[in-house]
Order: C-alpha cells, then structure tokens, then sequence
C-alpha cells in the first residue's frame, strides 16, 4: 500500500469512527504523525466495534512495517 492510501485509509477510519470512539478529537482533525495515527487505530482497535478492530489492526500492520516490506 503506498503512503497516500495508507493516509487516506487512516483518515476514513477516523471519520467513520470519530462519534463512537474518537469523540475527544476536534472537527477536522487527522492524524499526521506516525505516533499520532498509531494512537488513533489503537483507541479504534480497542474502543470500536470487531471491523473496526480488524480494520484498525490492518492498517497498523501496513503503518509499522518496515519501507518496502509489502511491496
């Protein structure tokens, strides 16, 4: 996945879940830093529904590979 998709996904995640779990962000925030999008898939992983779990473990997974490893 490249880096674009991989920030978009993220983003979307965070929309999708901003009312259920991510309550305490501001309108319009995303994440930008690698710590702060790990923070994030982490309280979907742990305070969402099991697709968002599944979905935010994913993306952990694509995030904290090492460059390349996917491809």
């Amino acid at each position: 996945m490249e880096s674009g998709d991989l920030k978009r996904e993220i983003n979307e995640l965070t929309d999708e879940y901003r009312w259920r779990c991510l309550w305490f962000l501001r309108e319009g925030y995303y994440p930008a830093t690698e710590a702060e999008q790990l923070r994030v898939l982490d309280s979907v992983a742990r305070y969402g529904d099991a697709a968002g779990f599944r979905r935010a473990k994913a993306l952990g997974l694509w995030l904290s590979a090492p460059s390349g490893f996917f491809r």
